[in-house]
């Protein structure tokens, strides 16, 4: 792998960013990524989001401030990295920090930002406007809270739905090649080749 990743794990839930230095990109923003990017005195040039939970976006709205960053989201995204109040609604404890405006993104076969080329992939069922992305050249995917080692992601909170969740993976996910890395939202990267092999929810 020649192209550089550095991951940061933060926050309650232990989520993942990962930041392409080359490129200047972060992908997600758990709580405690704002101090990480400072210390290791990285420049965020665009933040892509793969989805809008909570432990995802928490120093999204800090990050765009000290960085002057772009924000890409999917569109079912925006309400709840814009309403401070979104999460309490659900019964959760917790308020996030609203981002301003950012750019909106889908699904796309070929999307380049900063000299790096991604297919994007929605891959809803865990969360609404569920994105993943594939870096192309190194063929990385950065997949959210979709697959996981072992795993995949939770169909249980608002807006999850089990079938889709499945279907998704099966069909946009496992037709990638076997050789993909997928580096997740939780937990230690794996290849789509060992999950299509030995992973129990896509047996």
């Amino acid at each position: 792998m020649t192209l550089q990743v550095d991951t940061f794990t933060g926050g309650l839930f232990d989520t993942n960013c990962f930041f392409l230095s080359a490129a200047g990109l972060l992908i997600d923003a758990p709580e405690g990524s704002a101090d990480w990017l400072r210390r290791e005195g990285y420049s965020v040039r665009a933040l892509l989001l793969t989805h809008g939970h909570i432990d995802h976006v928490w120093d999204a709205a800090q990050i765009q401030k000290e960085h002057g960053c772009r924000v890409f989201y999917h569109p079912d995204t925006w309400q709840m990295v814009s309403d401070p109040s979104f999460f309490k609604r659900l019964g959760l404890a917790w308020e996030v920090a609203p981002i301003d405006a950012g750019s909106e993104i889908g699904a796309l076969d070929s999307w380049k930002i900063n000299g790096s080329e991604f297919q994007i992939l929605e891959v809803p069922g865990h969360c609404p406007g569920s994105l993943c992305f594939l870096e192309k050249t190194e063929k990385i995917l950065f997949g959210g809270d979709v697959l996981f080692a072992g795993g995949v992601g939770r169909w249980d909170l608002p807006g999850g739905d089990r079938d889709l969740l499945l279907g998704g993976i099966r069909d946009k996910l496992l037709t990638l090649g076997d050789e993909v890395r997928v580096f997740p939202g939780h937990g230690p990267a794996t290849t789509i080749g060992e999950e299509r092999s030995s992973n129990p929810y896509l047996q």
